[in-house]
């Protein structure tokens, strides 16, 4: 055989490898994948336009109750829309629905997260199921339902607490209560804690259980107490979680109308104490005038609709920064 030959003879074709096969599986998309990124695009679109479609509405309507306030909208002390000229302002109801929701998280949170961290990494599994039922059932309940309760049952029940704090933290002026029904803003607190709690546990719950099982036996096998491997690998993994969930729930108190109005005595007046009755909130004060309010005066309405709308996307927006800022102990990176 001709050695020549045999060297100058064409190479064989190349056959096409595994990255070829990628490559070209790429370039073809399939039609339902197509047509299910077209809906999912679609879905995105329409849920901004339905949220720039609202901000303008608002922000029409409460421009014309705007233009026509006598008082100051951000530190006015009175809501009198049937009057000329008419003043309104929503000064107390913007400090009755952040201190309310205040109170309602400082109450809630921990106190979920410890009944989440019980269900997951303490409780046995004949314990933690009927737990996690009954803590469902109570997030469906309506908030109606959770109002007759407060008002029924749990406004007058507060008269011993309230008589505590004021024995021993009156002289704090923000605690001190001055006898008469405990219809204030601190019993909204409670009542929204116990709203929110189903929420946050249920979240947090979850996040807790997508924890790796690796980092946990590893903390184990370095020698750390079950204390310390929730401190050094459960909460840092599920910090974003319990932001999240926590923010599902201040979003429910921000907004919660109807148990507000049960258990609470409004008026337009803000009270040193947390314990004497009055205040209001937004939600609470749309519910309570709408029906019986002019066009101008649910224009007025709606200008308070809008700030609350405003706080809540700031909150949100805050809520996001946080969590941005943490990815390294985010469940998807970890």
């Amino acid at each position: 055989m001709d050695i020549s030959t045999q060297n100058d003879a064409p190479p064989p074709a190349s056959q096409p490898g595994p990255t070829t096969h990628r490559r070209a599986a790429r370039g073809k998309t399939r039609p339902g994948d197509r047509i299910f990124l077209g809906l999912s695009r679609g879905s995105g679109i329409l849920l901004l336009v339905i949220m720039a479609a609202i901000a303008v509405f608002l922000t029409y309507r409460a421009s014309l109750a705007i233009s026509k306030d006598h008082g100051s909208f951000l530190t006015t002390f009175e809501w009198n829309t049937g009057i000329l000229p008419p003043q309104f302002g929503i000064a107390v109801l913007a400090f009755g629905t952040i201190v309310s929701s205040i109170v309602a998280m400082a109450i809630a949170v921990p106190i979920a997260v410890g009944i989440a961290l019980f269900l997951t990494h303490y409780a046995p599994r004949r314990l933690s199921g009927p737990i996690s039922y009954v803590i469902d059932l109570l997030a469906a309940v309506p908030s109606i339902v959770y109002g007759l309760w407060g008002a029924l049952v749990l406004v007058p029940h507060l008269n011993g607490l309230y008589g505590w704090l004021n024995d021993y933290l009156g002289w704090t002026g923000f605690l001190s209560w001055q006898g008469g029904a405990p219809r204030s803003l601190l019993t909204v607190g409670i009542l929204l804690a116990i709203m929110i709690l189903p929420i946050i546990t249920n979240v947090s719950r979850e996040v807790f259980r997508q924890v790796p099982r690796m980092h946990e036996e590893a903390a184990l096998a370095l020698g750390a107490t079950r204390w310390e491997v929730i401190r050094m690998s459960v909460l840092p993994f599920g910090r974003s979680g319990v932001i999240s969930a926590s923010m599902l729930g201040l979003g429910r108190a921000l907004g919660e109308t109807m148990a507000v109005a049960t258990v609470l005595s409004p008026t337009f007046d803000i009270q040193a104490s947390l314990l004497d009755p009055g205040g209001g909130t937004f939600a609470q004060n749309i519910a309570s005038k709408f029906n019986e309010a002019t066009e101008f005066g649910q224009d007025a309405l709606i200008a308070s609709g809008l700030v609350l709308f405003v706080i809540t996307l700031v909150v949100n927006g805050a809520a996001r920064m946080i969590i941005n800022r943490r990815k390294e102990y985010s469940g998807a990176n970890a």
